[in-house]
């Protein structure tokens, strides 16, 4: 096994033995409360994304890759048709479905690194995936993306920006060369991890380079997010 099977073998791990605890990091609780001023911050920028989302709208049948508990779930099926939920993480998958109880969302365990989709859909969404993807992967997971729309479907994303407040308080910071981070759980066992931090300005020039025509925005301090068109490559 290479290093990079190793690192997403441990990445795989790591969230299915993080599921039971996942929302606190969103949540700001715990070893993730930052104290009163910086929560509020958090959660403001947390209602620009959602509000971007909204006016964004997905709609149709709607892929949601890597989709955890459900945080984002239960925003995308206000207005969703149908939504595919996909994780590499059962116990999350789990999760997801008690908090949704919802007969239009569909459930499947895959590993997002060799899953490809058997159908088209309208809306592809992934919330914090997209800086776990390994920079050798990235070019073929765009064009998973790209392959899993239907003609003039729509893709949005949300992730991080490097804030080191946005992690643990006990959290090792990322190695930025290597695109790695020492991640703990609550009981201490730790783990390595894909985390990739991207420029929105270089981003949306390296997503125009695969033939996609994004527009990528970001809060102050935490967020970027992006939504387009897969257009072909020039």
């Amino acid at each position: 096994m290479d290093s990079l099977d190793e690192l997403i073998r441990q990445q795989i791990a790591y969230y299915r033995a993080r599921a039971p605890e996942y929302d606190e990091w969103f949540l700001r609780r715990g070893r993730y409360d930052r104290g009163p001023e910086a929560n509020a911050r958090w959660f403001e920028e947390v209602a620009m994304v959602r509000t971007a989302l909204d006016r964004f709208h997905p709609a149709g049948d709607v892929l949601e890759l890597a989709c955890g508990t459900g945080l984002w779930t239960e925003q995308l099926v206000a207005t969703a048709g149908r939504i595919t939920a996909v994780d590499a993480a059962p116990e999350a998958l789990e999760l997801n479905q008690q908090r949704l109880h919802s007969s239009k969302v569909e459930y499947a365990q895959v590993d997002l690194f060799s899953w490809r989709p058997k159908e088209r859909f309208d809306v592809v969404f992934f919330g914090f995936w997209l800086s776990h993807v390994p920079p050798q992967r990235f070019e073929s997971f765009w064009r998973m993306i790209a392959d899993a729309l239907k003609p003039g479907g729509r893709m949005f994303f949300v992730d991080s920006k490097f804030e080191p407040t946005s992690a643990a308080r006990d959290h090792t910071l990322v190695d930025l060369v290597q695109g790695e981070a020492l991640r703990r759980l609550n009981d201490g066992r730790e783990f390595r991890v894909v985390k990739i931090f991207y420029a929105r300005d270089e981003l949306q020039e390296r997503l125009l380079r695969l033939g996609w025509n994004t527009t990528v925005g970001e809060t102050l301090h935490y967020f970027i997010h992006g939504e387009g068109t897969f257009v072909n490559p020039a």
